[in-house]
């Protein structure tokens, strides 16, 4: 019986160690960091894009209500610039002579289109041209139609030789003992302010009398009292 005593083993008992093996699971761990590490840049990409949509998501909506609001302004100031300069005019007075029906300091609106289809009438309140010089505006009450004689005597005023009566007055006009005679013209109007002995109207004019067409507005509310000096809504007549 023969006995091997070489202690090397058999090639049946030996463990084979594939180190490719290894060496291909080293490789797919670096490639797993290195899937993480592409799937975390994309994720900082995908995070900062959202954030620039965001941003110009916010930026967008500024500009279109800010556009939006300029479109509105735009649109008021248009509307407020036609009612102006084709329906209300708003006026403020600066003298007493249409005391006590308008004070010094009071504003007040009128209304453009009042004689568009119509005629002044005797006792509107008007804002006009002054004759003497256009570039100013004037607020007095019609008192002499067209055609019509107007008489100034002993402090009152007749038409067509008929008393007026005008309960808006305080006081009648001074007497200067003389009877004053004006024939209005065709087109025209005599004009004379409330406060008659302080006013300065058709009586003192050169060209003493108004025509339609330089009539502006009918006069129709008073929005702010320059007496007390504050907002007030009245009606004139």
């Amino acid at each position: 019986m023969t006995t091997n005593n070489n202690n090397t083993p058999d090639e049946d008992d030996l463990d084979y160690i594939d180190f490719d093996d290894d060496y291909d699971d080293i490789e797919d761990d670096d490639d797993d960091n290195d899937d993480y590490s592409y799937s975390h840049s994309d994720n900082i990409s995908r995070h900062t894009d959202n954030n620039k949509k965001q941003e110009y998501s916010v930026v967008k909506f500024i500009l279109s209500e800010a556009f939006s609001f300029i479109k509105i302004v735009i649109f008021a100031a248009i509307i407020a610039l036609l009612c102006t300069n084709f329906i209300i005019i708003n006026a403020e007075v600066p003298s007493g002579s249409m005391r006590d029906t308008i004070w010094e300091g009071d504003r007040l609106f009128g209304f453009r289109l009042a004689y568009k289809f119509s005629e002044p009438k005797r006792g509107d309140v008007i804002i006009f041209k002054y004759p003497d010089n256009e570039s100013e505006n004037y607020v007095k009450r019609v008192i002499g139609l067209p055609n019509e004689i107007v008489q100034i005597k002993e402090g009152h005023v007749y038409i067509n030789g008929d008393e007026l009566d005008e309960p808006y007055i305080k006081e009648y006009i001074y007497d200067d003992g003389e009877t004053h005679t004006y024939i209005v013209p065709d087109g025209c109007y005599f004009m004379l302010g409330d406060n008659r002995n302080n006013s300065k109207d058709s009586r003192y004019w050169t060209n003493t009398y108004v025509k339609k067409e330089k009539i502006i507005a009918k006069v129709l509310i008073r929005y702010y009292s320059g007496e007390k000096g504050r907002i007030s809504f009245s009606r004139i007549s």
